[in-house]
């Protein structure tokens, strides 16, 4: 049942809070991102009065940047306890690396916080409390930083980030920050003042105490005048959203991890460019800037005229774009680096005493090691799946251990002392595997490499001729995803 309202803003408060959440399911829990500022503690207010305080959990997110965050979290988890609503917290350390914005670097380390908290709870929708005068700000802001629609469309009421747990939804996004302090003000809410909302060294700061109080002046409805704004770039987006969708289906390659070269250099400019932005926020990278998508277009133009694929030189947030073999794709590191001659991801070594076990779980690698029986091998080459089988003395000769590439590692693949040796790297080119494909785990016994996904058995580990009575099991690895 909705609380009485008592006053204009309270009904619009409760209202707005009642319609988020009328669009979940009926007694799904969800997050409230608590600050202990005036928005925050608004939205938990009435999202208590409205829900009730078990469906409830506020998540506050411990910056370090203030010499009162202490204070700031007890006030938060004492505002909580009075409404009985379940309260958490998580402390982050915020990069101050040269170059690196401090208000960007926190937004990153809350979200990736609260995101973390609500995985742990299993609550699968975050509510945050920005409202239509931080919607016009940030519409400011993406104008004067020259911005495409992506970035006019500002903040949706409802979207789920890439690799995010949590839905983030904005109920409060269509009201003004004077209808919830008027709320706040008539509940007689108590709410924390981050004194470094008025450091106008900080470009929205700037903004809200300096420009838009100009703008209010002569432009009295400017905040609902840019909110529209967004909503008309949002709707927009949409489109050249799903235009690029269309031209993934025929571009992608390995379900949307690659572009075909050929493919992409077929839509003219401003197509091509359209896509490359699409797939990058698929794949949750970073934006680029124009001027880097531009050069990265007319790079991948100029290899299609020279066919020099090694070339390529496009460096962003951590990652190379590389063109290889018909496909683009990016990968970790960076373009002066030869393209995959190590791992992507350096991961600790575990280690496994093989005692008959069917499967060994690796979570660091988000995938199992599977020890399939196959019986006794009469005939090593008889049958494809006794190809790569192991005689089961093989794995228990020395503990078992998995391992990153670290470039270099070498395997041959055929019966016979006198069969040459090959490295991984060329292995992986021979078969036409993509460089993001071989961030694979390599199975060693003792210190010799014993198999490699995507490859098989390096037979220099096994004994030859092979025992035929003995009894064998067959490895093969299977992604999280893939193993039911």
């Amino acid at each position: 049942m909705t609380p009485t309202a008592d006053s204009p803003a309270d009904r619009r408060v409760l209202e707005a809070v009642g319609v988020a959440l009328s669009a979940l399911p009926a007694h799904a829990r969800l997050a409230v991102a608590f600050s202990g500022g005036v928005d925050s503690s608004v939205l938990l207010d009435a999202t208590v009065r409205v829900a009730g305080a078990s469906r409830c959990v506020a998540l506050h997110v411990h910056h370090g940047l203030s010499a009162h965050a202490d204070e700031w979290l007890a006030h938060c988890e004492a505002f909580a306890q009075d409404r009985g609503v379940e309260f958490a917290a998580q402390r982050v350390d915020v990069s101050r690396e040269q170059g690196v914005s401090v208000e960007a670097a926190a937004r990153d380390a809350r979200y990736r916080a609260l995101d973390t908290m609500c995985a742990a709870r299993d609550v699968h929708t975050l509510w945050l409390a920005q409202h239509t005068d931080d919607q016009a700000e940030t519409v400011l802001l993406q104008l004067l930083r020259g911005a495409g629609l992506a970035g006019l469309a500002a903040m949706a009421p409802e979207y789920l980030p890439a690799g995010a747990s949590a839905v983030r939804v904005r109920p409060l996004l269509h009201l003004l920050r004077a209808q919830l302090e008027q709320y706040a003000s008539a509940r007689h809410l108590r709410w924390i003042d981050d004194e470094s909302n008025a450091d106008i060294r900080y470009a929205r700061n700037a903004l809200r105490h300096e420009v838009t109080p100009a703008l209010a002046v002569h432009f009295p409805g400017f905040r609902d005048a840019l909110a529209r704004t967004a909503a008309h770039a949002a709707s927009a987006q949409r489109l050249l959203d799903e235009l690029a969708r269309i031209d993934m289906g025929v571009v992608g390659r390995d379900e949307g991890r690659a572009l075909s070269h050929d493919a992409l250099l077929i839509l003219d400019d401003d197509r091509a460019l359209n896509l490359l932005r699409y797939w990058m926020r698929a794949l949750g990278l970073a934006a680029a800037s124009t001027a880097r998508l531009v050069d990265a277009l007319r790079q991948l133009r100029k290899i299609g005229e020279t066919g020099e694929g090694h070339a390529l030189r496009i460096d962003h947030a951590g990652q190379a774009l590389r063109s290889y073999r018909g496909l683009v794709y990016w990968e970790a590191g960076d373009s002066s680096e030869p393209a995959d001659e190590t791992s992507l991801t350096v991961r600790a070594v575990s280690e496994f005493a093989w005692q008959g076990e069917a499967i060994w779980w690796l979570p660091q690698w988000r995938g199992t090691f599977v020890f399939a029986a196959v019986g006794a091998v009469a005939d090593i080459n008889a049958a494809p799946e006794h190809h790569d089988s192991i005689p089961v003395s093989v794995l228990r000769r020395a503990l078992l251990s998995v391992r990153s590439r670290s470039g270099g590692e070498r395997m041959r693949m055929s019966v016979g002392q006198n069969s040459p040796s090959r490295t991984l790297k060329n292995l992986f080119q021979e078969r036409g595997i993509p460089a993001w494909k071989r961030d694979v785990p390599l199975l060693y016994v003792g210190d010799e490499l014993l198999f490699v996904p995507l490859l098989g058995v390096n037979r220099a580990a096994l004994s030859e001729p092979v025992d035929a009575a003995e009894p064998h099991v067959r490895i093969l690895w299977r992604a999280d995803l893939l193993i039911a």
